[in-house]
């Protein structure tokens, strides 16, 4: 459908200022800025002794109790020498109140951890009952990498196994899981409310780079991904599957996400709520840490979610932004505006934005109502799809679409109309040839 008109009328407009505004500002009181405590004293890893990541988390452990910061910086200094890498056996557990500074420092995954980078300290392997948690904020000043291991002993999600799908040095390996799960995830937080994870670039994730789960009101600004749904060892060139840049999950609420860029070897941004009531949290039989199951009264829907500026493609031709919701979840008041798809000739993504599934494996299209109040502004596409609308759409709004590709339509409706009710469309549009 198209429609060239430039007029869109003044009561749409006035709600999309009006929550813009809600959702940002309620975002801008909960993140509270990693800056104003850079004149605290701070705390040093080169402070303690042990294992890299056992000096980080003896510093984070330090700080938190003390109301003061944590700064990794560039040089790990140990007692007989130096180095410009942070090197991780585990994941960095971040506990309440802390503030991770990451200054012009790289830090990696060993090829001995099956771990998080970075993981929120309230949940790990066999804790069922995740205990809620406050005021986390990780920011990079400078340039920051978080790299992946050179050799990774698992990689993928946990419908991934070993060796079969997804490369790890654990397959076959007695004793070791034979699937991804949740410890494959970069950054993994769970249950935190007031957060943010500002100013990063990870490259080579084992899985999501960045996953949220249960959280609210914060932010996740300024991130660069690099990674390509493969990685050369030992002269071959290895699957990694499941490489998303930031996935929020079950009943993630009031974020703010701006500035994301880079390729990904899966969705480059993606809400993904899917209900399997066999998962437990805790276990290794899934990529979520906690229940990945659906509450009652709304408490696991997604929603009031501000998304602005995302720039980049998908290596391995998935979607540059995902909107996935089933099994009774629902998925509204959700803002997008501004989205860019990078997608290089030749090399087209499946979709610029991808909203809902019929796939029966995650619950197959939606009920009417379920994924709604949806507001899309700004999207120029150079995928097969611009927006792939696969499952139901109601009480929305898209509006300044450009679809920079030859044949099909800046708007596909691959489950049918049927389950389009109340969407409206305004200066949705084609050119008759991608500009590069």
């Amino acid at each position: 459908m198209k429609n060239s008109t430039l007029y869109v009328p003044s009561v749409f407009a006035a709600a999309v200022i009006v929550f813009c505004s809600i959702a940002s500002s309620r975002a801008d009181a909960a993140a509270e800025q990693p800056r104003a405590y850079r004149e605290e004293l701070t705390v040093s890893p080169n402070s303690f002794q042990g294992t890299d990541v056992e000096r980080i988390n003896q510093a984070i452990r330090t700080a938190s109790q003390n109301g003061l910061r944590v700064v990794i910086p560039r040089l790990n200094v140990k007692q007989d020498s130096e180095s410009q890498t942070w090197m991780l056996d585990s994941a960095i557990l971040v506990e309440d109140n802390t503030v991770l500074e990451l200054n012009n420092c790289h830090i990696k995954l060993s090829d001995r951890c099956r771990d998080n980078m970075i993981r929120s300290a309230n949940c790990r392997l066999g804790i069922t009952d995740i205990r809620p948690m406050k005021h986390i904020h990780i920011y990079g000043i400078g340039s920051v990498l978080l790299e992946g291991a050179d050799n990774p002993r698992a990689t993928g999600d946990s419908a991934k196994t070993l060796g079969k799908h997804s490369y790890g040095t654990d397959a076959a390996r007695p004793g070791e899981s034979q699937t991804g799960d949740w410890r494959n995830i970069g950054i993994l937080l769970s249950y935190v409310e007031h957060f943010s994870i500002q100013n990063l670039q990870i490259k080579d994730s084992h899985c999501w780079a960045i996953s949220l789960e249960r959280c609210s009101f914060g932010k996740v600004i300024d991130i660069h991904f690099s990674s390509t749904g493969y990685k050369e060892i030992n002269g071959v060139r290895e699957t990694i599957l499941n490489q998303d840049g930031l996935d929020l999950r079950q009943g993630c609420h009031d974020i703010h996400i701006e500035r994301i860029s880079g390729q990904t070897g899966d969705d480059l941004v993606a809400l993904t709520n899917i209900n399997n009531k066999n998962a437990k949290a805790g276990s290794q039989t899934s990529t979520m840490v906690s229940a990945a199951n659906c509450r009652e009264n709304g408490f696991d829907d997604i929603r009031n979610i501000f998304i602005k500026q995302i720039t980049g493609f998908s290596q391995g031709g998935h979607h540059v932004v995902r909107f996935l919701n089933a099994g009774g979840l629902r998925l509204y008041n959700i803002v997008l505006d501004g989205l860019i798809d990078t997608s290089p000739p030749g090399q087209p993504c499946k979709a610029t934005l991808k909203i809902g599934d019929a796939n029966p494996k995650w619950g197959g299209v939606t009920p009417l109502g379920d994924t709604n109040r949806l507001l899309i502004n700004n999207i120029t596409g150079t995928s097969t799809h611009t927006i792939l609308i696969a499952g139901s759409l109601t009480d929305s709004c898209i509006s300044n679409v450009i679809r920079y590709a030859n044949g099909g339509e800046p708007i596909t409706y691959a489950s049918g109309r049927s389950f389009i009710r109340n969407v409206q469309l305004f200066n949705v549009m084609q050119k008759s040839a991608p500009i590069h």
